[in-house]
């Protein structure tokens, strides 16, 4: 498809000034469906592949029978544009592909985005509802007619990546990223769907940003459980951060090596890409890591019991994981670490009362127990 560029009617110039007095690097507009955005029609055949895994949510359907996240009109009928915000995230924390060590080591990896203590939902909400406050009091001034609207950070029934692509913010990378050759990937998105003609914010009609991946292929040699299927589809069932952050219970034990030493999410995919070499460090404070989620102990995590995790993670994305989650993580990580010396922890994980953790720390002592030729599968995030 060829890179429109929209045209800045006045509505839209508002909305640009808001969005980065909010704090936004990023902003743009995506009509609620088009003939040319095709990727919401594959968002069918993807659930239906399986490569949801057990994520329900984007399964939901409406009273028709439809999908709702196929578009955004099928779930809120009255929808006609949606504002798409970029808030830039990244820090000047290690890449996971950085530290040599996620092997014969006692620390694990928390992804990028987890690493500060405050939840960026509420960090870009926030933002985004001023965005939201600003637009509607602007339109009444001007004695338009009532508007319908409401603002989502994950939580919508919103393909966000896709109305990001088609309202000018980035392209879709091989990874599904949203990439900007500025920012990178490392971006938080926001949506204020509403029921405002499109074309009130573009007389040009769509805004997509050219493709820039090119033959680069680093995302999908990278990935060590080969997640990304073919360039643009993401196998999500299959993705370390679906493992460690979505799945409950048991992961699967052929992909446990494939973890290596990641406790909460996965960013190999995007710390090989290129156009993240040069993304610029985010200045918003509410979104620095903590010194102490940035390649944290695994001894520490598995000592936490479940009052701390709460108080510790309230808030946080961390939180997703439950604490079960996480134990069961950190014992893999452990498994995988090579370390002899986190044995005892690992003893002690495998008499919780809760199977799912006790089961994995078993598995864990045994793979540091075998010999280490058997550790050929040990993939993880470096540079190999």
């Amino acid at each position: 498809m060829r890179e429109l560029r929209q045209v800045p009617t006045p509505l839209f110039q508002f909305v640009q000034r808001a969005a980065q007095n909010a704090g936004f690097e990023r902003v743009g507009v995506a009509p609620a469906n088009h003939p040319e955005m095709r990727e919401l029609q594959h968002f069918v055949p993807w659930i239906e592949a399986g490569y949801a895994g057990e994520m329900e949510y984007l399964k939901r359907r409406n009273d028709g029978g439809e999908y709702k996240r196929r578009s955004v009109d099928q779930a809120l009928p009255w929808a006609k544009s949606v504002i798409v915000a970029a808030m830039n995230y990244n820090s000047s924390a290690p890449k996971s592909i950085d530290s040599e060590g996620l092997c014969n080591t006692d620390r694990g990896w928390i992804s990028r985005y987890a690493m500060s203590p405050h939840d960026y939902h509420e960090t870009v909400l926030g933002a985004l509802r001023r965005v939201e406050s600003a637009l509607l009091e602007h339109l009444r001034e001007t004695g338009s007619a009532e508007v319908t609207s409401c603002c989502y950070v994950d939580t919508g029934p919103v393909l966000e990546r896709v109305y990001a692509k088609y309202a000018g913010i980035g392209w879709i990378g091989k990874n599904t990223c949203i990439i900007d050759e500025k920012l990178g990937s490392w971006m938080f998105l926001g949506v204020i769907v509403t029921s405002l003609d499109f074309a009130l914010f573009s007389g040009e009609g769509l805004a997509v940003a050219a493709d820039r991946c090119g033959s680069c292929t680093r995302c999908i040699e990278a990935c060590p459980t080969e997640a990304i299927v073919a360039p643009g589809e993401l196998n999500a069932s299959r993705c370390i951060s679906y493992f460690t952050i979505e799945k409950r219970g048991a992961i699967p034990e052929e992909m446990r090596p494939k973890i290596g030493g990641h406790v909460f999410g996965c960013d190999i995919c995007q710390d090989v890409c290129p156009w993240n070499r040069k993304a610029p460090v985010s200045a918003n404070p509410a979104l620095q890591p903590d010194p102490e989620l940035v390649h944290p102990q695994l001894s520490s995590l598995a000592r936490m019991d479940a009052a701390e995790f709460r108080r510790r993670f309230r808030g946080s994305p961390i939180s997703r994981s439950k604490h079960s989650g996480l134990l069961r993580n950190v014992a893999i990580a452990m498994g995988n670490s090579g370390n002899p010396e986190l044995i005892p922890e690992l003893k002690r994980l495998s008499e919780s009362g809760d199977e799912a953790v006790a089961e994995h720390a078993r598995w864990a002592i045994g793979r540091l127990l075998s010999p280490p030729e058997n550790h050929k599968d040990r993939s993880i995030a470096t540079n190999e």
